[in-house]
């Protein structure tokens, strides 16, 4: 608990919404609507799935480990908190930083009784202190940030000496066919939300991930692609989701015609029988891993 008392002792306006650049007819953070619940089974399928393959990962190129405080900056439904939890043990804390009060309300009724604090803010202008964190993690969400390297200098400023960072990101479209098919077909349908389809993938490189890693004083920086796989049961079983709505894609979706909603379904699961086998889709995902030491 003292660990808790400390870093709620250092949040600055932590039980509002800060102000950022971040505002959308999507929502803050896009992955809900605005004022709506998240439905965290269909984000689950959508997302969670696959991110969670990657959680591991992440949490042990930031080596957190017992006693950590981590900072899990846009925590969403709190799955790599929930990881970060059973490492950090009774003597560590885990922050859970969103835009989004919606995906904040999620997490915290999945973490509740746990040392888990969920804070809403902005995560280009974090409201703690220097030197406040030993971890630092973002799953799958520095794409979505106006200016990510600013995102990456408040990562780098809120950990002490020695601490280290672990982002994660999705890769190319083409890396991640159970988003990238989608995001292709509906920008034709919605060519005026062609960025916004296609933020998922917009540190794609390698290169950029980490020139904006060491630029924030990071060492030791390491840029890793990872694979994953995973299954659905059917199609219907991938398609489900969409429908619900919950992410920046599904959204996007949801605006469209009914007949045109067909269309789109249509022509993504012409797209994705190759990966058919058996009734189910077997898809690979690959996301890069970008680490570093303060």
């Amino acid at each position: 608990m003292v660990q808790l008392e400390l870093v709620l002792a250092e949040v600055q306006a932590s039980s509002e919404l800060m102000d950022g650049d971040m505002s959308t007819t999507f929502g803050a953070g896009f992955h809900a609507a605005p004022g709506k619940t998240v439905d965290a089974s269909a984000y689950e399928r959508w997302t969670g799935r696959w991110s969670r393959l990657f959680i591991p990962a992440v949490l042990a190129a930031a080596g957190v480990g017992p006693k950590c405080r981590v900072l899990d900056v846009s925590t969403g439904t709190g799955e790599a908190a929930r990881m970060a939890l059973s490492l950090v043990g009774t003597e560590g804390v885990v922050v859970g930083a969103d835009i989004s009060p919606e995906m904040l309300t999620s997490a915290r009724a999945g973490l509740h009784g746990s040392p888990f604090l969920p804070v809403a803010a902005d995560g280009q202008a974090l409201p703690f202190s220097d030197t406040s964190f030993d971890a630092v993690v973002c799953q799958l969400g520095l794409q979505f940030f106006p200016d990510p390297a600013r995102g990456v200098g408040e990562f780098r400023r809120v950990l002490r000496k020695g601490g280290s960072v672990a982002i994660c990101v999705i890769s190319t479209p083409d890396r991640a066919p159970m988003w990238g098919n989608l995001a292709e077909v509906l920008s034709r349908f919605l060519p005026e939300l062609r960025d916004v389809l296609f933020l998922s993938f917009a540190l794609h490189d390698p290169n950029r991930l980490e020139t904006m890693l060491v630029g924030a004083g990071f060492r030791d920086v390491r840029v890793e692609r990872t694979t994953r796989e995973d299954s659905f049961e059917s199609f219907e079983d991938y398609w489900q989701p969409i429908e619900a709505g919950v992410g920046s894609i599904p959204q996007a979706f949801l605006r469209l015609a009914t007949a045109d909603r067909q269309a789109v379904r249509e022509e993504v699961q012409s797209r994705l029988s190759r990966f058919e086998l058996n009734g189910k889709l077997r898809m690979s995902v690959e996301m890069l891993i970008g680490s570093g030491r303060a």
